[in-house]
């Protein structure tokens, strides 16, 4: 099994997946678009993460390989790949099939509550009826044709969405861990200004062990979950 992920900045990277893939047996490729954009072709993988960064999907200008990426990502959805968007990564997605990308009226930086969406589907994936994640993001996006809204928060109403049974868009970063933490903060640390949802620097890294393990365990089952689509 191979897994490929999109990548946008050094700083950004895999996080706790990492050790997900490595434990599940996956051979790891990627695209670094910030060093090369050079692209696989869709046969060759078995699994598409498309992971964060801070410019915005409507930077095509600044970012011309944006076009060949959404490209590629709706030519995965649409051979029926596992993919993954975390983040910018999720507005790809959302953007690729459809939707728009917009600036949220409030960002988020920091720990804060997402909440599960009721639906009448029993088959997409069922998150925590709350749980605290870890969120950097000003923008958000409009749901695409046929996808399902599965979380939310106060702070911005679409979180996570799902299309189809192999397709999951999470706003927020399950895959942070402490050194991943401190990366962001090291690298975008103009964006933490004070705001109704922005923590600081204190704040974002004092948080215990704990809250790590569970968000990672919690971006385990999703893996496992998406995994599962393409058996």
């Amino acid at each position: 099994m191979r897994a490929h992920y999109l990548q946008h900045v050094a700083f950004e990277g895999l996080g706790s997946i990492a050790s997900w893939l490595q434990n599940a047996g996956y051979e790891v490729s990627s695209t670094p678009f910030f060093n090369s954009g050079v692209l696989p072709e869709i046969e060759e993988i078995d699994l598409l993460i498309v992971m964060g960064g801070p410019m915005s999907v409507n930077d095509g200008s600044e970012y011309p390989w944006l076009g060949k990426e959404k490209a590629f990502i709706r030519s995965a959805i649409e051979a029926g790949m596992p993919v993954l968007g975390i983040c910018l990564g999720a507005q790809l997605i959302a953007d690729a099939m459809g939707g728009e990308v917009f600036q949220n009226p409030e960002k988020e930086i920091g720990w804060f509550p997402v909440k599960a969406v009721k639906n009448e589907s029993t088959l997409v994936f069922q998150f925590p009826e709350e749980t605290e994640v870890f969120h950097w993001h000003g923008e958000t996006f409009s749901l695409p044709e046929g996808a399902i809204q599965i979380a939310e928060s106060k702070g911005c109403k679409n979180q996570a969405f799902q299309i189809g049974r192999n397709v999951i868009g999470l706003q927020f970063h399950l895959e942070t861990t402490p050194a991943s933490a401190q990366a962001l903060v090291e690298n975008c640390k103009d964006e933490l200004v004070g705001g109704k949802y922005i923590q600081s620097e204190a704040e974002i890294l004092s948080a215990p062990q704990e809250r790590y393990a569970s968000i990672n365990s919690l971006m385990a089952r999703i893996l496992e979950y998406l995994q599962a689509s393409n058996g």
